[in-house]
């Protein structure tokens, strides 16, 4: 681990400081398993990325991904914060592209804008599958609050986009802040779904500019509260178009994520049903924030 260089990201972020914090770790290829978990605990960051080749191998670069309990196949903010480190300090030359090669499959992160907005990076995520349904009974018990805050004109289900996620529509950014989750009644629901996380929404926001607020559970890998999910957005964004929860069978909004826990984030969403598959894109912005040396 001699002079190993990684890198400390916001990502997701309109500021430094804002956002999810992430750490990557470049030319990890000697690391072993148990090394790489090592130091994802020390660091102790939601996930921590280590880059495993310089040169692209099948038009990509091999990456893994761990979180401090296990190694995980795909998540959000590390691939466009890997991405980024891999442009900016591995390429160091514009690149339209830049394709990850996870445990999940390809994933390609292209630089791009939205609207007035500059400098994002957007992740295609795996086509999205839909799973189980699941009442409103039991899941509004374990988020602690009345089964007549969720939005019944939709239902909850788990949906996966390499992560799979329980999604949850709740009618309020009151019922979304109070929401507080029962470890208990989580960790008993669970056993019988894929999903071991809960995206909970709501059409209200703090800032007039987004269109959904969300937040994230992940009790099961050791974080009670994320504060910007870009697989768990993914999964999100497959649902709306799905269910055409704004109407139609396109979205392309703004997400705030964070707000509760004083980490406010954004993710820009995008996705389209064709009927015989959805495509959803990812977007946010990674800003630097500090480079050093393993010892």
């Amino acid at each position: 681990m001699e002079n190993m260089t990684f890198y400390i990201l916001d990502v997701f972020a309109e500021e430094k400081y804002t956002g999810n914090q992430l750490a990557v770790v470049r030319d990890a290829a000697a690391l072993s398993d148990s090394q790489m978990q090592r130091i994802t605990r020390e660091m102790n960051y939601s996930e921590t990325t280590f880059i495993l080749s310089e040169q692209p191998r099948q038009g990509g670069y091999d990456v893994r991904i761990f979180t401090p309990a296990a190694e995980v196949p795909f998540a959000g903010h590390p691939t466009l914060g890997t991405a980024f480190v891999i442009q900016h300090e591995i390429m160091k030359e514009p690149a339209e592209t830049v394709i990850l090669n996870l445990k999940v499959g390809q994933i390609p992160v292209t630089s791009g804008s939205s609207g007035k907005e500059k400098d994002i990076l957007w992740m295609k995520q795996i086509d999205p599958t839909f799973g189980l349904t699941i009442e409103p009974g039991p899941i509004s018990k374990v988020l602690g609050l009345n089964e007549s805050e969720i939005d019944d004109r939709f239902i909850v289900q788990e949906v996966s986009t390499g992560l799979p996620f329980i999604i949850v529509p709740l009618k309020s950014l009151d019922a979304v802040k109070r929401a507080k989750v029962n470890r208990d009644k989580c960790f008993k629901l669970i056993e019988d779904t894929k999903a071991k996380m809960i995206l909970i929404f709501c059409p209200e926001t703090y800032n007039r500019e987004n269109d959904l607020n969300v937040r994230v559970f992940c009790d099961y890998y050791d974080i009670p509260e994320d504060p910007a999910t870009g697989s768990g957005n993914g999964c999100l964004a497959g649902y709306l178009a799905k269910h055409l929860y704004f109407g139609d069978d396109k979205i392309d909004i703004r997400v705030e994520q964070g707000y509760e826990i004083s980490r406010p984030s954004l993710l820009y969403l995008r996705a389209e049903n064709k009927q015989e598959k959805i495509d959803v894109f990812v977007g946010g912005k990674v800003i630097m924030v500090a480079k050093g040396q393993l010892l």
